[in-house]
């Protein structure tokens, strides 16, 4: 999995522990700064080993407002951020697949 989204662009967020990990994508688009990111949990083994087995969850656009942080419920996504974020996850998954 580590691998499959570092691939796509994404990083691996410094906040995991043995059972959590998540990937971030950070997406400027004009003015604006928007996070994609993918949170995942071990269902065999430990993050971060590489023989871990982990579970995708539902993924999370959200919205930056500098000094709050980012927000995600209530958003209105401009067209283009939502397109970006489908093609970087069908990235995620082509690299899963071909693994």
């Amino acid at each position: 999995m580590r691998h499959a989204a570092e691939s796509a662009g994404f990083i691996h967020a410094g906040q995991w522990d043995y059972e959590r990990v998540t990937f971030d994508l950070k997406i400027v688009h004009q003015e604006d700064i928007y996070y994609l990111r993918v949170p995942a949990y071990a269902i065999k083994g430990d993050i971060p080993h590489d023989d871990c087995v982990v579970r995708m969850l539902t993924p999370i656009l959200g919205k930056h407002y500098y000094p709050h942080g980012v927000e995600y419920d209530g958003e209105d996504f401009p067209e283009p951020i939502v397109n970006r974020c489908t093609k970087k996850l069908e990235q995620i998954k082509a690299n899963l697949d071909s693994e």
